[in-house]
């Protein structure tokens, strides 16, 4: 009888068990490397979802980021994405990196804007874009929204070909400067960013970071109007006397148009009501504003994420 009792309970704990594992619901959060801003970020998202919505359980994946991300929701292999607003369009519009498979992406929200970053130190000599012909750079890692970017801004200025180009990440790109391996990187993050934070802080290295917000115009000529001229003010990276003209761009989350109503809604509720968490995690949260959803987005919204924006009295431009 013992023995039929321990097998009873045994049975009963596994149905249990199968119960609870099919009442959770899972989540990934596609996000970056892990010397970015959408990594920590995302990090955090998927700690607040966890925490707030009963049943949920999400986790921030390592990828090669924005075009990556869209491309894993296309594949089904990835439920939420961080990407930058051109790669979002090239998705949905079956441009570059999509002509031969569009993603229905959809924004849950506008995110913070992303600075370009060129990215050299004072012993280089270099002084412009234009310097940069027939040198080393690191143009970002393959499939990433930084990759698009640079790419548009060297053709843009002129040397596309004439770049020996690296795919590196932001961590990979500073430690081959440190080791002089390359002369220069491109990136497209926050402010500040970890990595390049970590170069300026090296000692016998002053970071120098090159204007570069003059190739606006030509590139938004070719690509749309996706960028803005900006500015990366002056002190945010030890050594950086003055303000640098750069280029933004803002960042989004993406989903999978399939994704329901219902379950966006809660994801933007979540993590609009509990937007303090994700400040004190990194403080471009501080840019999640409800000004910046109304034209921020290139794409269109998900209809759950558009409700919950309407309500706060959003009105979309498009």
């Amino acid at each position: 009888m013992k023995r039929i009792l321990l097998a009873f309970l045994a049975a009963v704990s596994l149905v249990l068990g199968g119960l609870a594992s099919a009442q959770t619901t899972r989540l990934s959060i596609g996000t970056g490397g892990t010397g970015g801003v959408y990594y920590p970020l995302g990090g955090g998202m998927a700690a607040v979802l966890s925490k707030y919505v009963p049943g949920w359980e999400a986790t921030a994946e390592v990828t090669g980021a924005s075009v990556a991300n869209l491309q894993l929701i296309g594949q089904g292999k990835q439920d939420i994405g961080f990407t930058m607003a051109d790669a979002a369009w090239d998705a949905v519009s079956g441009l570059a990196k999509f002509k031969d498979r569009k993603v229905e992406a959809r924004t849950l929200m506008v995110l913070y804007p992303n600075k370009m970053h060129v990215v050299t130190t004072e012993a280089s000599g270099i002084k412009t874009v234009a310097d940069l012909k027939g040198k080393r750079v690191s143009t970002g890692e393959p499939n990433s929204g930084t990759e698009v970017m640079a790419t548009r801004l060297l053709e843009a200025a002129g040397i596309e070909k004439d770049v020996h180009r690296e795919r590196l990440s932001v961590a990979e790109g500073v430690n081959a400067i440190k080791d002089r391996k390359i002369d220069a990187l491109i990136w497209v993050g926050g402010l500040p960013t970890a990595a390049i934070t970590d170069l300026a802080t090296t000692p016998g290295i002053t970071v120098k970071l090159i204007d570069h917000g003059q190739y606006a115009d030509a590139m938004n000529k070719k690509w749309g109007p996706l960028y803005v001229k900006g500015t990366i003010p002056a002190n945010t990276y030890k050594g950086q006397a003055a303000d640098v003209s750069n280029l933004d761009v803002w960042n989004l989350l993406v989903a999978d148009a399939k994704m329901s109503d219902q379950m966006a809604y809660t994801i933007v509720k979540t993590l609009m009501e509990k937007k303090d968490e994700l400040v004190a995690v990194h403080r471009e949260a501080k840019n999640i504003t409800l000004e910046a959803q109304a034209s921020g987005s290139p794409i269109p919204f998900h209809p759950g994420a558009r409700k919950y924006f309407e309500e706060r009295g959003v009105k979309f431009v498009h």
